[in-house]
């Protein structure tokens, strides 16, 4: 995996792949120093989001899979197995107020889409 090494105080930014690999309106996952991340194109809202891939509910690596949609003005990404949904933004679950997974700082540039750790 290459990476692109910013400052050591900063984000060190890590190429997931090119933008054709991850579905408009949907998901994909990398794996990306050691942790699967999950990756959206929400093409519909011209956005791109990072997110951890395991879904804490039943810890499932599943979320790259999952239904993206919006929830008023919240993006959000519902589980496949158990339908609990999660803000792209704020990594809070929507219904359920003991589970959050992590979000990532996400570019694209030049076709290529980057997940900063």
């Amino acid at each position: 995996m290459e990476f692109i090494a910013i400052n050591k105080d900063e984000l060190t930014w890590h190429i997931a792949g090119r933008v054709d690999d991850i579905p408009e309106d949907g998901g994909a996952c990398a794996l990306i120093d050691g942790r699967q991340i999950a990756i959206f194109n929400f093409a519909r809202r011209g956005e791109w989001y990072a997110t951890d891939n395991e879904c804490p509910h039943r810890q499932q690596m599943a979320l790259g899979r999952g239904m993206i949609g919006s929830q008023g003005d919240e993006p959000k990404v519902a589980c496949p197995f158990h339908k609990r949904t999660f803000s792209l933004k704020t990594g809070q679950c929507l219904n359920d107020d003991a589970y959050q997974i992590n979000t990532y700082p996400i570019k694209v540039d030049a076709g290529l889409v980057y997940i900063g750790l």
